[in-house]
This record gives C-alpha cells, structure tokens and sequence, in this order.
C-alpha cells in the first residue's frame, strides 16, 4: 500500500515538511506502529536531506524493483 504525502512547491521551504514528518513519527508512535518507510526519488535531494536531518536511515543494503501489470 502506498500514500503520498508532499508540500506543494510554493510551501516548501518553511518547514511544513518537517512538521508533517514529525506528526507522523507521533501518530506511529502513539498507535503502536512498529515503523515508518519513506520512498523518493534518488534525485529528489532536497527530500532526501530533510529525511537524514530528521534522523531517518537510508538504506544501503536492498533495491526495490516494480513491475507495472
């Protein structure tokens, strides 16, 4: 299953986005989630930077693949 969550261009910059990281990492938190996945781009640096300076891993040790049907 997979949910987007995004800052629309116009927003970006002024921490919307970390904000909503930070909701979410409570919400899994409090309901007992066991972990949270992120997925971008591999040229979507920006993302990838507030990611790293909010804590989260990336993970070096497996590729995703997807096949379209």
């Amino acid at each position: 299953m997979w949910n987007d969550l995004f800052v629309t261009p116009e927003a970006r910059g002024r921490g919307f986005g970390a904000a909503l990281l930070a909701e979410t990492r409570r919400f899994a938190a409090e309901t007992g989630a066991k972990g949270l996945t992120l997925v971008t781009a591999v040229d979507n640096l920006p993302a990838q930077r507030l990611y790293e300076r909010m804590g989260w891993k990336r993970d070096e040790t497996f590729y995703h693949y997807h096949l379209g049907v």
